[in-house]
């Protein structure tokens, strides 16, 4: 276990906070950092290492669970700040206890000390830990990507040591309740907690929406899709390490934008069909042995009590691709928009080359995941609002319909 000295005491941060209106909070806050010596050319001395600190207008950011290169979303993450793509995150530390601990050894364990090592070699801080932090030095931003059920105890524990925002990824928890107790608990901290619900702020739901209003009668349908092999194995290996469900994972981003955009709540949903002929429904082992039942594919309309009809299709081997698409009053598709478009098709290829063996999704949404991390870490350093992206109250929402959906749907297709 790395235990960091503790040589700053910036424990003014959280009281400013919260006596504090947003924006004069932070503001003290950096001031306060400042004032106390906190930062002394950007860079600081932690044990025998020198460490790059938060420059003047950035976040300190500590990313909570990075996962395996190639295949974590967090590293994901720290790869995208590491190559400076989000100006107001600096990633300062990696809190990993899984593969600095009882994973070092297994699957996975090897190539994660390989890049642990060019991490630090670019002023990353490792640790198993959030208690090993020192004091914050510029605002702390938690950046919470590790398993959902260890959501809850890792933003108390964020909330604890010093961090003034989180990044919570999807879907938050592995349940509304507890959601709402994280939501409750970071309240009352002053704590304010914003989600990664990266299609949000996607160039293919604006565009999608910005078509639809033009067109009276319209509906948007969202699509999703992975590209996992349709296998048993490949099937069985996806639905035990998402045990939470497609609709609370994969899809989550998708019941999202409902909540966010087309007022969808568990108290205005008047009905739900699903497309059994488009649908797929499966109960395979797991490597464990266990058998888990998931949606390997899903599509359903929702239709609101306050007149919406919207539909939302994913499917594990799709391909790589989401879009979306907008059919008229008659049921005929005037428009789809895809992601990546042509205009970002290059970029994507750029990544490929540079990573061939990481999962395909993180190319083709790389330059949303870069948007949410910048106004988040951006929010956290000035309070500007971080416009686009979801609350924990959205997430709430969205858990709750992901909850009533799932049992209506297994239902239908049976």
């Amino acid at each position: 276990m790395v235990h960091f000295f503790k040589q700053i005491n910036n424990s003014i941060m959280l009281g400013a906070l919260t006596s504090l209106g947003r924006s004069a909070a932070f503001s003290t806050g950096r001031s306060a950092f400042v004032a106390n010596g906190a930062r002394v050319n950007a860079v600081r001395s932690i044990g025998s290492t020198m460490v790059m600190n938060a420059e003047e207008g950035q976040a300190e950011v500590v990313l909570v669970g990075c996962g395996a290169p190639n295949r974590g979303m967090g590293w994901y993450h720290a790869v995208q700040m590491i190559d400076k793509k989000c100006p107001s995150a600096s990633l300062d530390y990696v809190i990993e206890p899984w593969f600095m601990g009882a994973g070092g050894e297994g699957p996975g364990g090897a190539d994660f000390k390989v890049w642990q090592g060019e991490a630090e070699g670019a002023g990353v801080k490792f640790a198993t830990s959030l208690a090993d932090l020192p004091e914050p030095s510029a605002p702390r931003l938690a950046l919470i990507s590790g398993r959902t059920a260890d959501n809850p105890r890792l933003l108390t524990e964020s909330i604890a040591n010093g961090c003034s925002c989180i990044y919570l990824e999807k879907p938050g928890a592995p349940t509304v309740a507890e959601l709402e107790a994280m939501a409750t608990e970071a309240e009352a901290a002053g704590v304010e907690v914003l989600m990664g619900y990266n299609k949000n702020v996607c160039k293919y739901v604006r565009k999608t929406r910005e078509f639809a209003e033009t067109v009276p009668g319209s509906k948007v349908t969202f699509v999703s899709n992975n590209a996992y092999e349709n296998t048993a194995e490949s099937l069985g290996e996806c639905f035990e390490r998402n045990a939470e469900g497609m609709l609370k994972n994969m899809a989550i981003h998708e019941l999202a934008l409902l909540a966010s955009f087309y007022d969808v709540n568990v108290d205005n949903i008047e009905s739900v069909t699903a497309d059994k002929e488009f649908s797929s429904m499966q109960t395979l082992p797991g490597p464990s042995g266990n058998d888990f039942t998931d949606f390997d594919k899903i599509k359903f309309t929702i239709k609101t009590k306050t007149g919406t009809e919207v539909s939302v299709q994913a499917d594990r081997c799709g391909g790589t691709d989401s879009y979306a698409y907008v059919t008229d009053a008659e049921g005929n598709e005037i428009f789809r928009y895809y992601m990546p478009d042509e205009e970002d098709k290059a970029h994507v290829k750029e990544l490929e080359a540079k990573y061939p063996t990481a999962m395909p999704y993180f190319f083709t949404q790389d330059p949303d995941y870069i948007t949410v991390k910048e106004r988040v870490a951006k929010h956290t350093v000035d309070g500007a609002p971080a416009d686009g992206v979801a609350t924990i109250g959205i997430a709430v929402d969205t858990l709750k319909v992901a909850e009533y959906l799932t049992p209506l749907l297994q239902e239908q297709l049976k």
